[in-house]
């Protein structure tokens, strides 16, 4: 008897580490990120910039809607990754948090750096925004320490392998053009009439729900701004994929 015992015992070890070993290669083979948690409002609400509902509202979402919550130490709010990558904040009292996670496939890294090999247009745009903040300056490269728009773009989809022109007069000439407003998808890129230049001077990635992120001059910095001002979408001459 104490034989057999033995002979399990061993038999369950085995097991176990070829459980842990299978484990392990499947996690490597299908690297996963973890955005957040899932939640879903139990009736229509906002979702606001910051957790105050004096801030701006970026979105009102339906009842039953399914959202992505990140982790946040707030009392009476949730923060909430939207559409176009960056976080919102919605009341607790609306939001039920569900028992599961939301993940997706790992970005791979060459040299420290994520780096997204041959993927979309939208993939570009959620990857963009990790450089939010990133200083602005005129004839820049760098998207750590100092890029424009057109040098953005330009390497936003570099990563990609879509080698783009570097004035954003000469990117705005390539690649599919997107004649409505209705049609724009994540990753599609803008382009902007300079009336003192006196042709196509700016140039962003379309990030969705209207959104898209530049290196903004005016902002100083790599930043998010809403087309639907007057501004943008009077100087909004082409979109292209």
């Amino acid at each position: 008897m104490v034989g057999l015992t033995q002979t399990v015992m061993k038999i369950f070890r085995l097991l176990v580490a070829a459980a842990a070993v299978f484990s392990t290669v499947s996690a490597f083979a299908q690297a996963k990120i973890v955005l957040g948690r899932l939640g879903q409002t139990t009736a229509s609400t906002r979702i606001y910039a910051s957790p105050t509902s004096r801030s701006r509202i970026y979105y009102r979402a339906k009842p039953y809607e399914y959202l992505v919550l990140k982790p946040y130490n707030g009392e009476g709010w949730y923060k909430v990754m939207l559409q176009n990558g960056a976080d919102g904040y919605v009341s607790a009292q609306k939001v039920t948090e569900l028992p599961y996670q939301v993940t997706e496939k790992a970005p791979t890294t060459r040299n420290g750096r994520t780096t997204l090999g041959s993927r979309s247009g939208a993939d570009v745009a959620r990857y963009s925004m990790q450089f939010q903040g990133t200083p602005y300056k005129w004839g820049g490269n760098d998207v750590y320490n100092g890029i424009d728009c057109s040098g953005f773009v330009k390497k936003m989809f570099g990563t990609i392998g879509i080698s783009l022109p570097r004035t954003a007069a000469e990117q705005g000439k390539v690649g599919l053009p997107i004649k409505r407003l209705e049609d724009l998808q994540a990753g599609d890129r803008l382009y902007f009439w300079s009336s003192k230049r006196n042709m196509i001077g700016h140039t962003g990635i379309y990030l969705g729900n209207g959104w898209f992120i530049n290196a903004s001059s005016g902002h100083g910095q790599v930043t998010t701004d809403y087309l639907g001002k007057p501004y943008w979408l009077h100087t909004l001459v082409a979109a292209r994929r």
